[in-house]
């Protein structure tokens, strides 16, 4: 199968599986208001309350992205530097990081750290994001600055530029080819990831569905509703990430 053959079956694919979701979270609460006479309309009150769920989901990504991005550049700027103190200290934090489940590192955060330092919820949610998908990120980093030649760095040098200039002018801009769509993958990991922020009592997507689930026992159709909601949401992240890796990738 040639590559055209593939990019048409994945948009095929993307096509059927959005328009799928899209149509059964507008099929449900419709279609249970029209049929619906003395029984509660189950659909109908999630799609009114998984708005509010959704705003805290994107906003836990798109800070959390921020931040882990953040700290993989710092960090992967270590794994780079000629201090080996400073990379015998990052790779450790990597190591640890890698090794810590990002749930446990939220609790650990938010109610360890807690007892000390008191921080609102969505701060621990955006911490405890930023130093665990910071770790990976890292790496991220650091392959796209490697992948560019050093006779780059060299001849920018040899321009006059120093060093921290030649990174910033001549090698980032040529590695961002590989690092932008590398970060669109981790985002969207990020995204299905953010169902944990619902142990910190943030009104994520999750929360929202758990606590009406437990108040009228529709389990069911609670995470049914829920399921398909995120499928949507990574579905169009996704699509961004996918036009995010054609617009970098090398002609």
């Amino acid at each position: 199968m040639n590559s055209s053959s593939q990019i048409n079956t994945q948009s095929w694919a993307w096509n059927i599986a959005v328009l799928m979701s899209f149509i059964l979270l507008i099929y449900f609460p419709a279609h249970e208001t029209l049929t619906a006479k003395e029984q509660s309309n189950n659909y109908l009150e999630l799609f009114l309350l998984l708005p509010s769920g959704v705003f805290y989901t994107l906003l836990v990504t798109l800070l959390g992205s921020a931040s882990a991005i953040v700290v993989g550049f710092l960090v992967g700027l270590g794994k780079i530097s000629n201090n080996s103190f400073i990379r015998v200290s990052v790779s450790l934090y990597i190591e640890v990081l890698r090794g810590v489940p990002l749930l446990v590192l939220l609790f650990y955060i938010y109610y360890a750290l807690g007892e000390f330092i008191h921080m609102p919820a969505l701060v621990a949610a955006v911490a405890g994001f930023g130093f665990s998908y910071g770790a990976y990120m890292a790496d991220v980093f650091r392959s796209g600055i490697e992948a560019i030649p050093k006779t780059q760095g060299e001849a920018a040098r040899s321009l006059g530029m120093n060093k921290k200039q030649a990174m910033f002018q001549v090698i980032l801009p040529q590695a961002m080819r590989t690092i932008i769509p590398a970060i669109g993958n981790q985002t969207l990991g990020m995204l299905k990831d953010t169902s944990l922020v619902s142990v910190l009592a943030i009104s994520d997507i999750l929360r929202v569905g758990n606590e009406y689930a437990t108040k009228h026992f529709n389990y069911f159709e609670t995470y049914t509703y829920v399921a398909l909601t995120y499928l949507l949401l990574t579905l169009l992240l996704s699509r961004g990430v996918h036009k995010l890796e054609n617009h970098f990738r090398p002609s």
